[in-house]
């Protein structure tokens, strides 16, 4: 294929580096690689680059508009990584950018508005997009609140309980939500928020939901922050719901073997015994994608007032 590869896409040529570059070696057969047809073979470049390209229609809705923290693999999943918040100047000048403040200073970030965009990030070995939680219009109000249910041993079927729990408590609630494997070993719940909120309110309302489930289920759930104290509990994450923190964008790929992704369910899909964190990979993410399996789930926000109302009445 030769080392520099123009591709057009939309109206930009992105040059592809070294396209047979091998960023996820073969799995060895260890049970890590994903679940899903192909989990086993390496993937070069080139098929990140062709990943991105089919996936933008469905993964570009989940990006526009906010801040990106890249997460980069020069050599593959085998080399050293690094985490990028800054857009190096190199980088082309119709690549949106948004600056934001931090602690003694500004970040400017990358956003990613178009399918070039994600082209030119698989090029750039861009293995994971991390997404902020809260849009460029205004970086301190969230839209989306993420709870992230960790497991402490490698056990999906303890993903899925706690997840059906979460949803039971926000279907009382009336807040609408949808599931996400993480590509890792969890899932990640999404409630829709309508931005008019700032993250210390939105985490402290997501704090409260975990308690109550953690009340609920003291001996299967946790809120403990440190490692050492949670035991063989679920964690319940609410961490995520924070200025500058940030979740796995959906769709994207984990550096993990086999190539897996983050990929987006239905709960009808979630309580498929045969799904578990890793089920999707490269080679099969797009399929899922075209299901729109959150079809109209995002589209509205809503107001976290009635939801705090409804939980202080359960609590009586």
């Amino acid at each position: 294929m030769g080392n520099t590869h123009p591709m057009r896409v939309g109206r930009r040529t992105v040059e592809i580096h070294r396209p047979d570059k091998v960023l996820f070696p073969a799995a060895d057969g260890d049970g890590e690689g994903g679940g899903g047809d192909g989990g086993g073979r390496k993937y070069t470049k080139a098929d990140l680059v062709a990943y991105h390209r089919a996936v933008a229609p469905f993964m570009l809705p989940h990006l526009r508009g906010r801040p990106l923290m890249l997460e980069r693999h020069p050599d593959g999943v085998d080399g050293p990584m690094f985490m990028q918040k800054n857009t190096p100047e190199h980088y082309p000048e119709w690549i949106e950018r948004v600056e934001v403040p931090k602690e003694g200073g500004t970040v400017v970030h990358p956003v990613c508005e178009d399918a070039a965009t994600l082209v030119y990030l698989a090029d750039q070995a861009c293995l994971t997009l991390h997404r902020w939680l809260s849009r460029t219009r205004d970086v301190h109000r969230p839209d989306r609140l993420v709870f992230d249910l960790d497991p402490a041993v490698d056990d999906f079927a303890r993903v899925r309980d706690a997840a059906v729990l979460l949803r039971e408590l926000l279907d009382e609630l009336r807040l609408p939500s949808v599931p996400m494997t993480t590509g890792s070993r969890g899932v990640h719940v999404v409630v829709p928020v309508n931005g008019r909120e700032d993250f210390d309110e939105v985490r402290a309302f997501a704090g409260e939901i975990a308690e109550t489930l953690v009340r609920a289920r003291p001996e299967r759930l946790t809120t403990e922050a440190r490692k050492k104290d949670r035991g063989d509990r679920l964690y319940l994450d609410i961490q995520r719901n924070a200025y500058a923190q940030t979740a796995v964008a959906p769709y994207t790929v984990r550096a993990r073997p086999g190539a897996p992704v983050a990929m987006p369910l239905t709960w009808e899909q979630l309580a498929d015994p045969a799904v578990d964190a890793r089920r999707w990979t490269l080679a099969d993410a797009v399929e899922q994608a075209r299901t729109d399996p959150w079809a109209g789930a995002m589209s509205r926000g809503r107001a976290l007032g009635p939801a705090r109302r409804r939980l202080a009445a359960l609590h009586g």
